[in-house]
């Protein structure tokens, strides 16, 4: 978008479109922030994003939200963008339970700022307060979608046989022998696989799976819980291995491949507990409906758009932006996490659309027959910049920015101008791991 005096007509009907639906918000660090939200309390799935993975704001808006959604709508399940493994850690500290047996520490993989910062930390004291006054069928779970936790699930795999069927843990160390060799670099295994140098673990793992799966009505009885534990984990193993593979066949692939691990996650999570209501964190990218955006454009489909599919109206899609500030990111796959300097946004952008409001933080929200022009005016293609835990200042354009149509990308909109950096816990320890697609997203 131009400066404001050489808008065209039409951009100066959406900005007096926007500063006129714009709800403004107080701090999200305030104790009425969540005030706003409570229209989207009769959903059956809130999905949160955020425009990068390092902003203070949008980690402690979702987290005011989640609670709001939690104490007065009866949401039960916070599910992330984060592993398995390493969020079952937050979830048996946050359900009163004791810590259930992980090969090494959580969150020791790039990038641990995502999931290692004071935002987190606060939300899980949090919900470990409002759970422990609640019986356990009732407290809140937290759990993570992704399918990068290969060696973290194999051992949570055979610890739990080890456990409840010594027989079967021997048979699965069997099973899991051919990816051992690689579960610290898994995409050298994918490499070797996709080049016919090397025969795939593929049969292996399903066959671990099917084993477990086979017998699921005899473990359930000894212990439900710690069943659905191991399901997901030889779910993730299976999915990883086919991941890991895929990544050789081109980007679309890869990316399909775990947003639908991760959708179904979601799915197996709200089959397993009775009355589920789940609040998604993770990035707009998706979160918001893919068809609506270039990523869609070139076949990527994401777990926002397999939502709508799936859960229709009780499905609300809420993405999150800002214009400049600070973001917790790294200048390159594995670095060291720094402080960097957000640029403002481009002119062409939404983000630009929304800056020039000259409103700090706003909800819009554009639901609805009332809305019906408002969502008119956002129908038009404009950039849209997503930041992941890679950021590229001086390749912004190509790096960070696709184009969306952000009236079917999502049902709301965050703003927040002006933004700062997550306070991580600790020093960073970067171990390295393959980049997501698109920018580490």
């Amino acid at each position: 978008m131009t400066m404001q005096s050489r808008m065209t007509e039409s951009e100066t009907d959406l900005l007096h479109g926007l500063r006129a639906a714009a709800e403004r918000l107080p701090s999200p660090d305030a104790p009425d922030f969540a005030d706003a939200f409570e229209r989207f309390g009769n959903a059956r799935v809130v999905l949160l994003g955020e425009a990068t993975h390092g902003t203070h704001e949008f980690y402690a808006a979702r987290a005011a939200i989640t609670r709001r959604l939690i104490e007065r709508h009866g949401f039960n399940i916070v599910a992330v963008e984060g592993d398995w493994p390493d969020i079952a850690r937050i979830d048996a500290y946050v359900r009163c339970r004791a810590p259930r047996p992980r090969r090494g520490e959580p969150f020791l993989r790039f990038p641990t700022w995502m999931w290692r910062n004071e935002e987190v930390l606060a939300l899980a004291d949090w919900l470990r307060g409002h759970n422990a006054a609640l019986p356990e069928d009732r407290r809140a779970s937290m759990h993570g979608l992704d399918v990068y936790s290969l060696s973290e699930s194999i051992h949570a795999v055979i610890a739990y046989l080890d456990a409840h069927d010594p027989d079967a843990a021997a048979e699965a160390r069997q099973r899991y022998a051919c990816l051992m060799p690689w579960q610290d670099e898994p995409q050298h295994y994918g490499r070797a696989v996709e080049h016919g140098t090397l025969r795939g673990c593929e049969d292996s793992v399903l066959a671990q799976l099917e084993g477990l799966l086979a017998r699921r009505m005899e473990y359930m009885r000894e212990d439900g819980e710690a069943f659905f534990d191991a399901e997901q984990n030889a779910r993730i193993v299976r999915g990883a291995e086919q991941y890991y593979r895929a990544m050789y066949r081109g980007s679309a692939a890869s990316w399909n491949l775990r947003d639908r691990h991760m959708f179904d996650t979601l799915l197996r999570l709200m089959a397993h507990r009775e009355d589920a209501r789940a609040v998604i964190w993770a990035h707009n990218s998706h979160i918001g409906n893919a068809s609506a955006t270039a990523m869609g454009w070139q076949g990527e489909f994401n777990i926002g758009e397999l939502s709508r599919a799936a859960f229709g109206d009780e499905a609300v899609l809420i993405g999150f932006g800002t214009d400049r500030g600070t973001v917790a990111a790294a200048s390159d796959w594995g670095a060291d996490m720094r402080v960097m300097q957000v640029r403002p946004a481009r002119d062409d952008s939404w983000e630009a659309a929304f800056r020039h409001t000259g409103i700090a933080r706003s909800l819009t929200d554009w639901r609805g027959p009332r809305r019906k022009a408002l969502g008119e005016m956002l129908s038009q293609t404009l950039l849209e910049r997503a930041i992941g835990v890679v950021y590229r200042p001086g390749t912004e354009r190509q790096s960070h920015y696709f184009e969306a149509v952000i009236a079917d990308q999502f049902d709301a909109f965050v703003w927040f101008e002006e933004t700062r950096a997550v306070t991580p816990l600790g020093h960073e320890k970067p171990h390295g791991a393959p980049e997501t697609w698109p920018f580490g997203l």
